[in-house]
């Protein structure tokens, strides 16, 4: 620690401690979770494993697990927090899957972050791991002719472990619930549209990540208080080591050098998108039940705010809307970028 001040001596070892904090927390918080089915065994060296928290989200699992196995995903480790449609069930028959299951509070385990921290220590170590809820598609650039070990190899030949995605909302043109979503069905058939700009970002000097605010949500939910926002910054993909933690979400991790992945020096990283599938016509009934459960951040003021607006039909289109071509067009907007992945 030769050459830093005092102050930032003590910053680094507070961070270090919240780290050891958080993995501790972690680790006790596996006895929550119950094994249904465990084909961990079947994991090899080099596979990229992607990390899920789920509830009631039958409908949208067949397309999520075929999306990400054709990314390129090998194994898919959920936690199913005491899902009663069927889900878990579901889960436990496919061949790629270990499911555990819980009935703890999503709250009580930050937000699930405490369980998903449990296994990408148990299991995450040495591989890339992607950690994504089920209604959010990873697009980044040459997404749809190089799978995700392409652009693995890549980062760790340019000496990066972690890969930032913005959080993109898509929605209908319409009101929400006009167009029935299929069990299966491209979410983005009908989710089609998103908002090319609105968007401000600010450094957390604490993590130093970025912390990306607006779009349709802010617009509809959130225009007398923009700042209470939900987060769109996200670093899904990350080279996990056994040390490492999830701080909040994925929006930000420690050691804080993960969430440098940003130029500050007016270049460009390569960075992707979450493709946000949130507001389908299954959103109405899952904003009730969330709000009715209270365990969400903040005492569930974002699904308050949902379920105000849903009440008037909210239609989250409007004339600066753009619908959704390819990834070429989102990095025309600045919303992704290649970097210097040619």
């Amino acid at each position: 620690m030769r050459g830093l001040t005092q102050l930032a001596i003590w910053d680094r070892l507070r961070r270090r401690a919240e780290r050891q904090r958080l993995i501790v927390r972690a680790v006790r918080r596996r006895r929550r979770l119950r094994v249904v089915v465990d084909r961990t065994s079947q994991i090899g060296k080099q596979d990229i494993l992607a990390f899920v928290t789920q509830r009631n989200e039958r409908l949208r699992l067949p397309y999520f697990l075929e999306y990400y196995r054709n990314l390129g995903v090998r194994h898919f480790l959920f936690v199913d927090n005491d899902s009663d449609d069927g889900s878990l069930d579901y889960l436990s028959q496919q061949p790629d899957v270990s499911v555990w299951h819980t009935k703890s509070g999503y709250k009580r385990a930050r937000f699930g972050m405490d369980w998903i921290n449990w296994l990408l220590f148990r299991y995450g170590n040495g591989h890339w791991c992607l950690t994504v809820d089920p209604d959010e598609f990873l697009v980044y650039p040459h997404h749809e002719t190089r799978p995700l070990q392409a652009l693995t190899d890549w980062l760790e030949n340019t000496g990066r472990n972690a890969f930032p995605a913005m959080l993109l909302d898509m929605y209908p043109q319409g009101p929400v619930d006009a167009q029935p979503y299929h069990e299966g069905q491209n979410p983005f058939e009908i989710a089609r549209w998103f908002d090319p700009a609105n968007y401000t970002i600010s450094k957390n000097p604490t993590y130093g990540n970025l912390w990306i605010q607006g779009g349709p949500r802010v617009r509809a939910f959130f225009r007398d208080d923009p700042l209470a926002g939900p987060a769109l910054n996200k670093i899904p993909l990350v080279k996990w080591f056994w040390r490492y933690a999830y701080v909040s979400s994925t929006h930000m991790l420690l050691p804080r050098k993960l969430n440098l992945t940003y130029d500050e020096d007016g270049g460009e990283l390569a960075s992707g998108c979450l493709l946000h599938a949130k507001f389908l016509s299954t959103f109405s009934e899952k904003a009730s039940e969330e709000l009715d459960r209270r365990q969400h951040y903040a005492n569930s003021q974002e699904y308050r705010a949902y379920h105000a607006g849903l009440q008037d039909e909210v239609d989250l289109w409007c004339p600066e809307s753009r619908e959704y071509s390819d990834w070429q067009q989102l990095e025309e907007l600045g919303l992704i970028s290649r970097g210097n992945w040619a």
